[in-house]
């Protein structure tokens, strides 16, 4: 169910066009802003998870960042309104992920009887859910064509150099270990079909299978360590990688304005940088897309 569309705020060239969605699950409507390319076809479906560290942010509060996301990467993105903290606790912010996935995946009918693929993502405590996502997909049997994650999250203990290098920087190691406690529930939670739900990737055995990954940090965030260490994990599993490290670059890097003028310009910001990562890795020119 959607209302009528929109041109999105500060897309001056018109270039994406937004409605809000009310995305079935079986603990309710997960509502969401859904934003498509206003020139062509969508390429693909994009479920992206906003960050606020499970506590806090909106789609609305990401209209912006995610209206652009929807520009460069040529993808249709919806994104969602997932639960927060303190009105629930994992798992049910995955659960509400992965609904807006099998949502997505109604909507990728595609062309010719050939579906669309379907990405998940998110920053910060987003790209922690989305990669917890992606994992209940594996263990599903689920198509997914990507996970794009900007500086998540992943380790609860906080013990990575990278968050005592610099001790003041948000999240501080402090800030973040308070909102796991309040994020996770204790245990290891299961869906009805008996799927464990991960809090963090981090806790799986196994990665292999999982789908293949575009992963952005910056040199400055004190969690740029978690994100090199799953990196370094997915390899190892044989999952496909690409990684980039922005300098001078702290947390929060997708809410920062982009330089939309060419794709060269475009990949100067972390935000521009994951949409055109995400539609070079799904083109169908692309081998093996």
């Amino acid at each position: 169910m959607a209302t009528p569309t929109h041109s999105a705020a500060g897309q001056s060239r018109a270039q994406v066009r937004w409605e809000h969605a009310s995305i079935p699950s079986p603990s309710g409507p997960v509502p969401a802003r859904v934003y498509r390319p206003a020139a062509s076809a969508p390429q693909g479906w994009l479920v992206w998870a906003h960050g606020g560290s499970w506590r806090a942010g909106s789609a609305q509060d990401w209209h912006g960042p995610t209206a652009e996301l929807a520009r460069t990467s040529g993808f249709a993105v919806a994104s969602v309104d997932y639960r927060l903290v303190p009105e629930v606790r994992h798992p049910a912010m995955v659960e509400d992920v992965l609904a807006a996935l099998a949502w997505a995946r109604e909507q990728a009918g595609g062309r010719a009887g050939e579906p669309l693929p379907v990405a998940v993502g998110g920053d910060s405590a987003g790209g922690t859910l989305a990669a917890c996502a992606a994992l209940a997909c594996r263990d599903r049997g689920l198509p997914l064509a990507a996970q794009l994650l900007a500086y998540p999250p992943l380790d609860p203990g906080c013990t990575a150099a990278s968050y005592h290098r610099f001790p003041d920087m948000f999240p501080t190691a402090p800030y973040l270990m308070a909102a796991w406690r309040d994020y996770r529930e204790p245990g290891r939670p299961a869906a009805a079909d008996g799927t464990r739900l991960h809090s963090t990737p981090f806790e799986a055995a196994d990665l292999r299978g999982v789908a293949r990954a575009v992963l952005a940090t910056g040199d400055l965030d004190p969690v740029s360590d978690d994100v090199h260490r799953y990196a370094r994990l997915l390899h190892t599993a044989g999952v496909e990688v690409t990684l980039r490290e922005f300098g001078q670059t702290g947390h929060g890097a997708f809410l920062q304005p982009g330089r939309p003028t060419s794709t060269a310009s475009e990949t100067a910001s972390l935000r521009g940088w994951l949409g055109v990562a995400l539609r070079l890795l799904t083109s169908p020119a692309r081998p093996g897309a």
